[in-house]
């Protein structure tokens, strides 16, 4: 596969299916989509133009219809394809029988990309060839994938580094963040944080702190605006002055149960990849950085009117 694929097979056209697809027309690649479902042709196209206003806003083309074709055999589907996206459900035997046609039925040089949100791409392979497996790895989207930055690039025991590298500039070329995840992990990183996070709303909503409408308002007006710019150990980094987020954790670690050995290591990290610049360099980012998206809120509302 060259550094820029021009056909990108998408297996399962369901939400997140159609959602990508949209994303790959606006790119102009060549799309084949295959999905049994009987109204598969108007349900993506539907899609597409669902997604379309989001993505003149962000400044992409017009998703191009015309690169697109529809092809329910999921081996005819990706003969020919650069990049294959599967969607489809989260159930490890039909993960695993998609990667045997993708693998056998396929380019010999495609990527292989599972849009899965918790499985091993290593158990998808295992019945596999490294010819096969070397080319595999999970490409988890935040829904939908054509608005949401973030791709979780998760490879398997016997992904090849070059695979991981190529999957990289695919998905930065589509305008996308991806983040590989280094170690396969259930959920991968940021389902992880989501359900510690869900957990506790449930649990203050079930104690009756609050409602489920107290906590979301109370989410959107302080940690969701402050973590759209700056992470939650970019952030405690900065809540502990010129002193990082060593001096932080000397106060509040123990009553989050971060222990010694482990705040040597984040304030390591935190020393590493947060202070290559001054510490007010960094407040003045993120203050520039939430203001410009307390405006953008304010200006959305007030169209909202």
């Amino acid at each position: 596969m060259s550094d820029a694929p021009c056909r990108v097979a998408v297996i399962g056209a369901g939400v997140i299916g159609i959602s990508w697809t949209a994303l790959f027309l606006a790119n102009g690649l060549r799309v084949r989509v295959s999905d049994p479902r009987p109204d598969l042709a108007a349900a993506v196209t539907s899609g597409i133009a669902s997604a379309a206003p989001a993505l003149r806003s962000l400044g992409y083309p017009e998703p191009d219809t015309a690169l697109l074709e529809f092809e329910a055999d999921t081996e005819r589907a990706v003969r020919d394809a650069d990049v294959v996206q599967e969607n489809g459900p989260e159930r490890l035997e039909f993960k695993q029988a998609v990667f045997t046609a993708l693998g056998t039925a396929g380019k010999p040089d495609a990527l292989l990309c599972s849009s899965s949100s918790g499985l091993a791409v290593t158990d998808m392979v295992a019945n596999l060839p490294d010819s096969i497996a070397s080319r595999a790895l999970v490409a988890h989207p935040f829904n939908p994938p054509h608005l949401i930055p973030l791709v979780e690039l998760v490879p398997g025991q016997r992904t090849a580094a070059s695979t991981v590298e190529r999957a990289e500039r695919f998905f930065q070329n589509l305008g996308k963040k991806p983040v590989v995840v280094r170690k396969e992990t259930p959920q991968y990183i940021v389902n992880r944080l989501q359900q510690a996070l869900f957990q506790a709303a449930v649990a203050l909503v079930a104690e009756e702190v609050g409602t489920v409408a107290d906590i979301d308002e109370a989410v959107t007006n302080s940690i969701g605006i402050r973590w759209s710019t700056a992470g939650p150990f970019a952030s405690f980094d900065l809540a502990g002055g010129s002193g990082g987020l060593a001096h932080f954790l000397e106060g509040a670690g123990a009553a989050m149960g971060v222990n010694a050995q482990t705040t040597e290591l984040l304030t390591a990290q935190a020393e590493k990849f947060f202070h290559t610049t001054s510490y007010e360099q960094r407040v003045e980012v993120r203050d520039r950085r939430q203001v410009a998206v307390l405006r953008a809120l304010a200006a959305e509302e007030v169209a909202e009117k």
